[in-house]
């Protein structure tokens, strides 16, 4: 059984249908690298595996794909797709473009509560070590992580932009994953997030944009440079 068939064990003990316990073990294990890039998905080892019929893993595996975090081929199935420096590049780009517009939209809208959210979730970025003993990336950070970027734009009030900013963010982590930690635990990843939230919080949303697509470049040079070294 998969991690996140585990993990949706206490999903489907509240209510949870089988259908969004299977998409949401599925979208985990992509997410966070335990389906690898290049790796076809069984769909009837996996049914087998979460104990569900293979109509509802078909099913998972078709919502996932809607989001890009699987590739479906006609006659080869589902597979995750493969990573290059040339779609980071991409993917990058797309964020800075989504991401800002998103957090532009939150620092508008978004109210003391939002305020509060984001202080809380940055608090508990901080509070989190960034690789654990083996030197892969901790688990807990890459939730707290995504929490964070998602309490900044949780302002905003446009579902279908907070949507496709999910999807960007969850298709970047497949990169982090594949490039390995590298310098991810330096002290200049904590000032970047910092430095986002104050501008935030300050209604400075020139600032706070500029802060935030300085960050998504950073961090995929440093991805891609980590990769570069991975390949060698």
């Amino acid at each position: 059984m998969s991690v996140g068939a585990k993990d949706a064990g206490t999903s489907r003990s509240k209510g949870t249908s089988l259908g969004e316990t299977a998409y949401q073990a599925l979208r985990h294990d992509i997410v966070h690298g335990i389906l690898l890039p290049g790796t076809r998905l069984h769909l009837s080892e996996r049914a087998k595996a979460e104990g569900v019929s293979l109509t509802i893993i078909r099913e998972a595996a078709a919502r996932v794909a809607s989001e890009g975090l699987l590739d479906a081929t006609p006659q080869r199935g589902f597979a995750v797709p493969e990573l290059s420096i040339d779609d980071l590049s991409d993917l990058t780009w797309m964020r800075v473009h989504i991401e800002t517009l998103a957090l532009r939209e939150a620092i508008v809208h978004g109210d003391l509560t939002w305020e509060s959210n984001l202080v809380a979730a940055h608090h508990a970025l901080g509070a989190t070590t960034i690789v654990d003993d083996d030197g892969s990336y901790s688990r807990d950070w890459m939730k707290v992580h995504g929490e964070f970027h998602a309490a900044l734009a949780a302002g905003c009030p446009h579902p279908r932009l907070l949507n496709i900013r999910r999807q960007l963010y969850d298709a970047s982590e497949l990169y982090r994953y594949w490039s390995g930690p590298g310098d991810a635990s330096s002290s200049l990843i904590v000032r970047e997030h910092k430095d986002i939230m104050d501008a935030a919080l300050a209604r400075d949303a020139d600032t706070a944009v500029a802060r935030l697509a300085q960050h998504f470049e950073g961090t995929a040079q440093r991805l891609a440079k980590r990769a570069a070294q991975f390949a060698k």
